[in-house]
């Protein structure tokens, strides 16, 4: 008996210094170092909102790719580490924080509130490639709109997974013309490259589509320093416009549809991003089957995937100020994570000739990159503003009480729109 116990404590010891020595082993093996990604985005400033939103939604897309094991290359799994720098939404601090992203180890830039910006980011980015291509880093941009940066300015390091700004046109145009009543618009946008194409769009579409409607006014305005928008809302209220289309946002918006609550302004308003960021708040019950926004996806969009998605983006940022779910977004790093994966390899250009002919689906949302000009192909949504409750209206935004119906769903190819890139390709 004795000797059976000795026996027993033997095996038992020795299966316990195997098992520390395994674990020692497994431990003592060396961890691949992280895919470094950068977010160089005004995180302060005028726009500080809009930047936050940005990174809440990428935390959370990197989160979901590193709960799996992160992306399998050839020398194993990685994971994804976000880092940010604030740009403050201008243009030299945005190519300073590229430069020190770079020194960082940064392969993928990820910027999108403001296309001016984003040119500059794009042009920088090229010239670092080239003059280093061991070095080389990827531009991913969620939405920088200006149609340019994949027409005449298409790079090779630079692919948007945002629609841009003639496509976000054209789908709210395809609602607009549809209202008979509508016989005068007012058209206003921030002065920059963005703010500039959809007022020019918008006069060209209008034409097309809906001859018969007057332009009642036409006016830009300094980006993100207009505190009192009241003398703007004064003049669209006095023109006599039954409807305003505009850009705008971020407190440009919010401030613009706020302003017009307060002259008492009853027009509609045809927005980009009218469905969030203290919008529908500002507007409250006067914005209610007046405004309409075009996005990638709304929360409303029917479905039990995309109702469940919203659900759980819900749970992650519970408060009300946090609730902006860019869809495109999480496409844009499950696209990514894909791509790295068929490379086996972080190495920006394997990586981008992969990207360029990525799909993806989530939520009920599939999307595809078109390799001729690096532009996202996705479908889109017009909705209007409505209050929460009911079947179509489930969700409201932002703890507001109000949320966005849905008025029309679009698939990819309505809105795909010819380019004229010409693109210079790496040898």
């Amino acid at each position: 008996m004795i000797f059976l116990f000795r026996h027993c404590f033997r095996l038992a010891l020795t299966c316990l210094l195997c098992f520390c020595v395994s674990v020692n082993a497994q431990s003592a093996i060396p961890q691949l170092p992280p895919i470094q990604l950068a977010l160089i985005e005004g995180m302060s400033g005028p726009f500080a909102n809009t930047g936050e939103a940005v990174l809440r939604n990428l935390v959370w897309a990197v989160e979901r790719v590193n709960a799996r094991g992160g992306v399998s290359t050839q020398e194993g799994k990685r994971r994804l580490v976000l880092n940010r720098y604030d740009s403050k939404g201008q243009s030299e601090e945005a190519l300073t924080s590229l430069r020190s992203a770079i020194d960082a180890g940064a392969q993928f830039v990820f910027q999108g509130n403001s296309s001016a910006n984003a040119a500059a980011l794009i042009d920088a980015i090229q010239k670092h490639n080239d003059r280093e291509p061991t070095r080389r880093v990827l531009f991913l941009n969620y939405a920088a709109v200006d149609p340019a940066l994949t027409q005449d300015k298409c790079n090779f390091w630079h692919f948007r997974f945002d629609a841009h700004a003639d496509m976000r046109m054209l789908a709210l145009m395809q609602v607009l013309k549809q209202d008979s009543k509508l016989k005068s618009v007012y058209l206003i946008g921030q002065d920059y490259s963005f703010g500039q194409s959809v007022l020019r769009e918008a006069k060209l579409q209008l034409e097309k589509l809906r001859p018969d409607i007057q332009i009642a006014g036409e006016e830009l305005h300094p980006l993100g320093r207009v505190r009192d928008f009241l003398p703007y809302a004064a003049k669209i209220k006095a023109s006599g416009a039954q409807a305003v289309i505009t850009g705008n946002w971020g407190n440009d918006l919010s401030l613009l549809v706020k302003a017009a609550k307060d002259v008492g302004y009853e027009g509609k308003f045809y927005t980009f991003y009218g469905n969030a960021l203290g919008a529908p708040a500002a507007m409250g019950e006067a914005g209610v089957g007046r405004v309409l926004a075009v996005a990638e996806w709304m929360p409303n969009v029917p479905g039990a995937e995309s109702a469940k998605f919203y659900q759980s983006f819900k749970l992650r940022f519970p408060k009300p100020s946090e609730d902006y779910l860019h869809l495109r977004m999480q496409l844009m790093m499950e696209a990514l994570a894909q791509s790295i994966e068929k490379a086996g390899s972080s190495e920006p250009l394997t990586v981008a000739l992969q990207l360029e002919n990525a799909e993806v689906s989530m939520a009920g949302q599939r999307g595809k990159m078109r390799a001729q000009d690096h532009q996202f192909q996705q479908p889109m949504t017009v909705a209007m503003m409505a209050k929460q409750g009911g079947p179509d209206v489930p969700f409201d935004v932002e703890g507001s009480g109000y949320g966005f119906k849905v008025v029309r769903q679009f698939k990819a190819q309505e809105l795909e729109l010819p380019s004229v890139c010409k693109m210079n390709r790496p040898n």
